[in-house]
């Protein structure tokens, strides 16, 4: 049975009239193919569409963890309006990252398996998107000595591995400044309370002088 929801010839014209202006606006030397995505074996992804992005400035796009090109996938899907539980449906690729970052997932999820029998403590990966914490979870889902649960909220959703019968724990407190590997949820990259370029081009300024109604500043 195929439960394909979308396909290049419905979809794929309004991936071009966004993505096409925004790549050039943003100066990139970059192309793309779209084609119609293959259920793999394994079933970690199943995208309907994959685009395919090659040229000279593919490697920007793969930087930190390909956080340009996943924000670019996340911006398409939001401007598509797909709802959320559709966003994997459509998968932006280059140079088979998602395919190296899959395999990637898997052994980070058997080595922390194995971590968890040995000790029998949980073990809590760092945040990641919806894509990867199901990679995680399929990873593990024929283990009968661990178990993988999500917890956290927004940007600080995460995965924990437990031994099979530990009851869950409580999320630890959100941090108020995160780092990340990547960029699927959108943590932000400056603490609250500042510390930011800005703030630091402000403090070798000075607090701003305060202006009178008309002339310089009163003291």
């Amino acid at each position: 049975m195929n439960d394909r929801k979308y396909t290049v010839s419905a979809v794929g014209q309004r991936v071009e009239q966004f993505l096409r202006p925004l790549l050039k606006q943003c100066g990139f030397r970059v192309d793309y193919e779209m084609g119609e995505g293959h259920p793999a074996d394994d079933d970690f992804e199943t995208p309907d569409i994959v685009v395919k992005f090659s040229g000279p400035d593919v490697d920007y796009l793969l930087a930190n963890r390909a956080e340009l090109l996943l924000a670019l996938e996340h911006v398409t899907m939001e401007a598509l309006r797909l709802p959320s539980e559709d966003h994997s449906r459509i998968s932006f690729d280059a140079n088979d990252y998602r395919l190296l970052r899959i395999e990637e997932l898997r052994v980070s999820a058997a080595a922390a398996a194995e971590k968890v029998k040995r000790t029998g403590q949980p073990f809590r990966f760092n945040p990641m998107n919806s894509r990867e914490r199901r990679v995680i979870h399929l990873s593990l889902r024929n283990e009968t000595a661990v178990r993988s649960e999500s917890g956290g909220s927004g940007g600080f959703r995460h995965v924990v591995v437990y031994p099979a019968g530990m009851a869950s724990l409580p999320d630890p407190p959100q941090p108020a400044y995160v780092r990340r590997d990547g960029p699927y949820d959108g943590a932000r990259r400056d603490s609250p309370r500042g510390g930011g370029p800005g703030d630091r081009d402000r403090q070798r300024r000075g607090p701003p002088q305060r202006r009178g109604a008309h002339g310089p500043p009163r003291h």
